[in-house]
């Protein structure tokens, strides 16, 4: 019941646009132990950050040299709208420039609110080699578009659903994007303002007194270079002999395993496989085919029923082993 607690209030984010969720400084040391030797000589934006509280930008700083870093650029949106109460607009959006040298950091103002899509956001995007921070919720589908028309490095946090989204879907099986290192549980939790509702066990205060919620189902997405990712999944089930245990769909020519650690070793043919797949997927060992979908362009389903969304995959190896 947490879970689905927790969970909910990130649907309810979407809907609402509440993108106020704030990357803890554990979970982003976590995962960028995993790719330090992608920053040598890079310009980092985090573009969704304020300077002065991001932890992604204390981050980067703290391990600026360490990284060897040649800039570090943090950027945050500052709403600017009227309302009824107010005779003068909010506080103006702002950004940082680290260097690597200086005893303290200067704020640089925005003409603009300092959105990740405003042109003088993309001016400094244009500046920089690899983004790396937790876009806004509601609008992840644009930001990954941004990234790729700027042709830029990335790493981001993002909710696992993302995945489903046509477009990123498209970009893994491309081989142009990637789950990271961590996802679920690997993920501790996100801050968030006093405002929000607090219930559920996947709720907690920290040691500086901030509201954390654990919602156990976002993932990191990148395509800076990983060594997991051209690791084999060690295969030890068998489709002969177990055929029960894999039953055919009702509209392809295909299998399907209920778990990625039964994806059987001996069968050449379409297999449809849970999206959690994707977290260890080998572009060398396994081919994407296509998502959700059977041949009839219905969603894939077994005696009538459709299981949870499927990714249909092919064995690589196999499939070359048969053509020699």
């Amino acid at each position: 019941m947490a879970r689905r607690a927790t969970n909910q209030l990130l649907q309810k984010a979407k809907v609402s646009k509440s993108d106020e969720f704030y990357t803890q400084l554990c979970d982003i040391e976590r995962e960028l132990q995993h790719y330090t030797s992608c920053f040598n000589g890079k310009v980092v934006y985090c573009n969704c950050d304020d300077p002065l509280v991001s932890n992604f930008y204390r981050f980067f700083k703290e391990n600026f040299h360490k990284l060897g870093l040649k800039r570090l650029i943090a950027s945050c949106y500052k709403k600017q709208d009227l309302d009824l109460f107010q005779t003068l607009k909010n506080e103006k959006a702002y950004y940082c420039v680290y260097n690597g040298f200086e005893e303290s950091d200067e704020l640089f103002y925005f003409e603009g609110d300092g959105d990740f899509r405003s042109e003088e956001s993309i001016k400094l995007l244009k500046q920089s080699d690899v983004v790396v921070t937790n876009p806004p919720f509601s609008l992840f589908r644009e930001f990954i578009s941004q990234i790729f028309r700027y042709e830029k490095q990335f790493l981001v946090i993002g909710n696992v659903n993302a995945i489903t989204y046509k477009e990123i879907f498209d970009l893994i099986q491309k081989d142009k994007a990637w789950l990271g290192v961590n996802l679920g549980r690997g993920i501790s939790g996100f801050i968030v303002p006093e405002h929000y509702e607090q219930y559920g066990t996947e709720v907690s205060v920290n040691a500086e007194g901030q509201t954390v919620i654990a919602t156990n189902n976002c993932l990191w997405l990148t395509n800076l270079e990983l060594d997991q990712r051209h690791e084999d999944i060690e295969l030890s089930k068998e489709y002969k002999g177990n055929k029960n245990s894999y039953p055919m769909y009702d509209n392809c020519e295909g299998i399907n395993v209920n778990r990625t650690c039964d994806i059987p070793k001996d069968y050449d043919g379409l297999m449809g496989v849970p999206i959690t797949f994707l977290h260890v997927y080998n572009p060398e060992q396994f081919e994407i085919v296509r998502f959700r979908k059977g041949d009839d362009g219905k969603d894939l389903c077994v005696n009538g029923k459709c299981p949870y969304f499927r990714i249909l995959i092919r064995n690589r190896r196999l499939q070359n082993a048969l053509k020699i």
